[in-house]
């Protein structure tokens, strides 16, 4: 009997972080596949930060959210939003206790790598019309070119309308396109980067010339003057508006599962809608929770937060001023604000690499995520000696670790990367110099910044319950 309790002993000694597949219920199976389908279904619809944002609010408004601005006091229960320029969006449940015990924080982005147009992006040349873009966030080029492409966004005509623009996803919907140059005359040995420019990522969006009895004398460019025609024609728009216009190109395919099994599914935009979804859901799960529960949707991410649409941007801490400010007499004290950020403890809610072999080279085994082992915690980013790292104290690791292990919430924990090789950001660092706990914890990716990036399906389901139990235990 001693040896068997102690044996029991030993084994508890070592870090173990399972395969969640192995052993799974067929009732979790089942609500892990079910939750999967709603995020597919999400994300296809939502392939931009403008579209998750309108979505979320959507879907907010339906379960009783309002714009904070129609609440001139707080009470517990109360659900609130506002929306940072139609591209992020904070929102929040007012909880039972004073908000000077500090907010539960769950934030992500909801940007991803992309293809932006560029200000004045269309010309002609020998016979074909194109659109001119500039790289949005890390991509690998080259893996943009020969895949169908989708336009989303905005632009603004000269008499100030907005008109919404997403072209490529219908199956009758046209798709857009980037030529690659066929391998018989491509001898040259260069490097991944240079295989493809910035400058080539040039998008084939016409072919045919202005009708010869429709034209104008002085046309010069008869097929970028069909191109006009068209969009004058069905948008109202002419060249110079093209300044105003937010699109943006994603790729013009849908999420499907990965395997004859269905483990994995693939979709444009996982970094960091992945996490972002289960985020907005946890928050839209709460009703009165104890504590105020709030959900960050920023913009920006992939370029450093910038911008007033990114976490760096004021307009977040607005609301969360204001929020202090409506729960009390309606005023605000700055140095009482300041202590209840200081009191508040927040996920950065933010994709990290998943253990691929064939590429074993570049991580350190012991220490990086592996698919389907559950959310990752990954206790520092940066890179090259912590450089730019947001650092979560050992103590708030353990308040999260037991809270995970109360409540049977499987995780893992890991770098991204070898220390000399690896490395990146998130927003965690914005939200830390305020004072507040922070640590990043999300989904573990393959192919991440790719056009087409892989995740668990287990993984997605299993973080979802550990934002919910973040939230509400924390």
């Amino acid at each position: 009997m001693a040896d068997k309790k102690q044996s029991k002993k030993d084994s508890e000694l070592f870090a173990k972080y399972p395969n969640l597949y192995d052993g799974i219920s067929k009732s979790d199976l089942e609500a892990c596949m079910a939750y999967a389908e709603d995020y597919k279904a999400f994300l296809d619809r939502s392939k931009t930060e403008r579209e998750f944002t309108e979505n979320s609010i959507e879907a907010a408004a339906s379960l009783g959210f309002v714009d904070i601005e129609s609440k001139k006091k707080l009470k517990a229960g109360d659900k609130v939003y506002a929306s940072i320029k139609d591209k992020g969006l904070i929102m929040a449940v007012i909880g039972k206790k004073d908000v000077s015990e500090g907010f539960n924080i769950l934030g992500a982005h909801i940007d991803s790598p992309r293809l932006d147009l560029k200000p004045n992006p269309i010309y002609e040349d020998n016979e074909a019309v194109y659109f001119k873009t500039h790289y949005y966030g890390g991509i690998k080029k080259y893996q943009w070119t020969t895949i169908p492409l989708a336009i989303h966004g905005v632009i603004y005509t000269r008499d100030g309308v907005k008109h919404k623009i997403t072209v490529g996803e219908d199956e009758s919907d046209p798709i857009f396109y980037i030529t690659d140059l066929l391998p018989h005359l491509d001898k040259d040995n260069k490097r991944a980067s240079d295989i493809v420019t910035g400058e080539e990522l040039n998008l084939v969006i016409g072919g045919m010339p202005l009708d010869s009895k429709k034209k104008d004398a002085n046309v010069k460019e008869p097929f970028k003057a069909n191109i006009l025609k068209f969009l004058n024609d069905k948008y109202g728009i002419v060249e110079k508006d093209f300044v105003t216009g937010e699109l943006e190109v994603v790729p013009a395919v849908k999420a499907r599962d990965v395997g004859f099994d269905r483990a994995f599914i693939a979709g444009y935009g996982h970094d960091d809608k992945v996490c972002a979804y289960p985020a907005l859901m946890a928050l839209l799960a709460q009703e009165k929770p104890a504590k105020t529960c709030i959900t960050m949707l920023t913009d920006k991410e992939e370029i450093g937060s910038y911008a007033n649409s990114g976490a760096q941007s004021v307009l977040y801490e607005n609301f969360l001023m204001e929020i202090v400010a409506k729960s009390g007499d309606g005023s605000l004290d700055m140095l009482k604000y300041r202590k209840v950020i200081a009191a508040s403890r927040m996920l950065s809610t933010d994709v990290s690499t998943a253990y691929d072999p064939k590429y074993a080279n570049v991580y350190e085994k012991r220490n990086t995520a592996f698919m389907s082992h559950g959310i990752k915690l990954e206790k520092y980013t940066g890179a090259r000696g912590k450089s730019g790292s947001s650092e979560a104290t050992g103590d708030f690791v353990s308040e999260i670790t037991r809270v995970f292990d109360k409540n049977s919430i499987p995780w893992q924990t890991g770098e991204l990367g070898k220390v000399d090789v690896g490395g990146g950001g998130t927003i965690s660092a914005y939200m830390a110099k305020y004072g507040m706990s922070v640590i990043d914890a999300g989904i573990p990716v393959w192919s991440m910044h790719a056009p087409y990036e892989v995740i668990s399906k287990i993984d997605l389901y299993y973080t979802y319950l550990a934002y919910k139990a973040f939230i509400e235990n924390i």
